[in-house]
Parts: C-alpha cells; sequence; structure tokens
C-alpha cells in the first residue's frame, strides 16, 4: 500500500467517531480542535475521554491507581518489565513492514477523563498535598503515590535540547504541541494531529501481522503521554533529535481484531534510564539501536508536516 494512501485511512479512522456524530462535538473543546487543526477531526477516542469529563466528573468520582503502559514509554521511568513485555508495546523499526508480525497485548485502560478547559484552571494540579484533599486521596494510598510520580516527571528539567510540558486541558495540550512545533499560524497550518484507532476492548493478546506501514514525514514530531493522575494529564515532548513517525494496520491472526496504530521510533536514546525495561526487552542500550514503540490509546500525536505534506 502507498504511505500516502495509508495516511488517509488513518486520516478517517481517527476521525470516524466526528464524522458520524458525537456529543462532545459541541463542547468549547471540540470547537477549539475545529478551529486550532481546521480540516483535522477531533479523534474519537479524545472525544469520548471530554464526554466522560462531562458526564463523571473526576471531582465526583472516586480516583483508583491502575496499571498505564502510557507512562512506560516515558524515558525516565520504570516499569515492570513484565508488564511492558506482555503488552508488546516496545519493538524493532525493522518490524514495520508489510507481512512481518509482532505480539501485541492492549486491553482496554480505566483512562481519565478530560476535563473542560475552565474546570481544568480552576482545580489544582501543581501542589501534591492540594491535589490529594480536592480529590479525596489518603496520603501514603497507591494513588497518591501514581500522582506524586506524576508531578515529579512534570517538575523535572528536561533533557538537553529537549521540549517538555505538562498540560491539563485539551486546549492547552493543542497549544503547547503548536508551540513546539513552532506552528506559524494561530490555526495550526502544517500540522497534523491523531491517535492510535483501537476496538473498544483493546487488542486481545496474540499474534498480529502487519498488513501496511508507512512513514509519517514531517519536519517536527511532538508526543503527548497520558500521565497517571485524577484527570486527564499530557505530558507533551520533542526531544532534540526526535523521532522517526510511522502509520501501521495490524490484523490478529486468531481472532481477526483489526487497528490502525500510530508508533514513533526514537532516533537517540543515550539520555534514557538504563533500566527502563525496552533496552532489555529489545536486547539493546542506552545510545543504541532505535527504540520503537506503538502509541497508546489516548496519547496524541502532532506532526508539523513538510511543505509537500506528510505522506
Amino acid at each position: 500500500m502507498h504511505p500516502s494512501a495509508l495516511l488517509l485511512i488513518v486520516a478517517a479512522a481517527v476521525g470516524a467517531a466526528m464524522v458520524h456524530g458525537h456529543p462532545a462535538d459541541s463542547t468549547p473543546a471540540a470547537l477549539f480542535w475545529s478551529q486550532a487543526l481546521p480540516g483535522i477531526p477531533m479523534p474519537g477516542a479524545i472525544a469520548d475521554l471530554i464526554q466522560k469529563g462531562i458526564d463523571h466528573s473526576p471531582l465526583v468520582e472516586h480516583y483508583s491507581a491502575s496499571p498505564s503502559i502510557s507512562v512506560c514509554t516515558f524515558a525516565n521511568t520504570i516499569c515492570p518489565k513484565s508488564m511492558v513485555a506482555e503488552t508488546g508495546i516496545f519493538f524493532h523499526e525493522e518490524q514495520l513492514r508489510p507481512g512481518s508480525t509482532m505480539t501485541v497485548s492492549l486491553p482496554a485502560e480505566a483512562e481519565a477523563a478530560i476535563l473542560p478547559h475552565d474546570v481544568a484552571e480552576k482545580v489544582p494540579f501543581w501542589n501534591l498535598e492540594d491535589v490529594l484533599a480536592t480529590f479525596g486521596i489518603p496520603a501514603g494510598s497507591a494513588e497518591a503515590d501514581q500522582v506524586r510520580d506524576t508531578l515529579r516527571r512534570c517538575q523535572a528539567p528536561p533533557h538537553a535540547g529537549e521540549q517538555r510540558s505538562c498540560t491539563t486541558s485539551l486546549e492547552s495540550t493543542v497549544q503547547s504541541a503548536m508551540r513546539m512545533l513552532g506552528a506559524s499560524t494561530p490555526n495550526g497550518g502544517g500540522m497534523w494531529a491523531g491517535t492510535s484507532v483501537l476496538p473498544s476492548g483493546g487488542l486481545p493478546r496474540q499474534t498480529y501481522v502487519v498488513e501496511a506501514a508507512a512513514r509519517l514525514v514531517g519536519k517536527r514530531y511532538v508526543a503527548c503521554h497520558l500521565a497517571s493522575f485524577p484527570y486527564a494529564v499530557y505530558q507533551c515532548h520533542m526531544p532534540k533529535e526526535g523521532y522517526l513517525a510511522y502509520a501501521l494496520s495490524l490484523r490478529g491472526l486468531r481472532e481477526g481484531q483489526k487497528a490502525t496504530m500510530l508508533a514513533y521510533c526514537h532516533l537517540d536514546t543515550s539520555d534514557w534510564n538504563p533500566a527502563h525495561p525496552a533496552f532489555e526487552i529489545l536486547q539493546t542500550h542506552p545510545g543504541g539501536s532505535r527504540v520503537c514503540h506503538l502509541i497508546p490509546h489516548g496519547n496524541l500525536v502532532f506532526i508539523q508536516k513538510t511543505a509537500d505534506k506528510a505522506s
């Protein structure tokens, strides 16, 4: 399949929920998206999290700690190797070709709701004690540890040449990505944004064949990962050496589930935590071969397209 054809499939897939209408499509967040990123449909996964923030506000719902594979894609994190290996989220760049296979398990996670921008600006974020008090989280609990770890990563200085931010609403996430990419116009001209598209129940563990794969060519790339927090917090970053971005179509060999996944390959891992499980799983080391990973559900990719558009 020609790369440009796959990109068209990706664009259609990430916006399918909005094409057919979504309860969140008249929210301020959706209207902001359409103005900031004209012509790029809001991914259904993001619309779902926006609606969740309206229907099931984290200000009144109990926050429970749960494992999240998203945080395991951070360069400075330490996750259980067994959990990371089970998901198959990390892989070698050589596997990004049609006909290759990978064993993947990405079950649906209990993702935090995206708060409306005006609400997000009023609830605590940077102060641990204020966050715990606002959301009724007992000090010393597993939930408190997750909040503390997210705040620690958000407050840590960026690596040399890296741009990094933590954002608490969809609007601030898009604006942060635009600043990092140096968007030349207020409406995000020359940008593309999207998410991976998975079945509602996630991807059950099985062998998947890569039916199609294509580079998403751009000048710069930003990844925005969901962090563990009572409400949706995106940790966005753009490493100095950047990424290679891909879109791939997967099909399960046993049960036939299909997914359109985005993936990033890190060009330089020399400043990663040496204890990161990706190194042992892929049998490499900081500064060694490229480390690629799938973009989990609900995480966002932003690309500054080249003059002749991403392909």
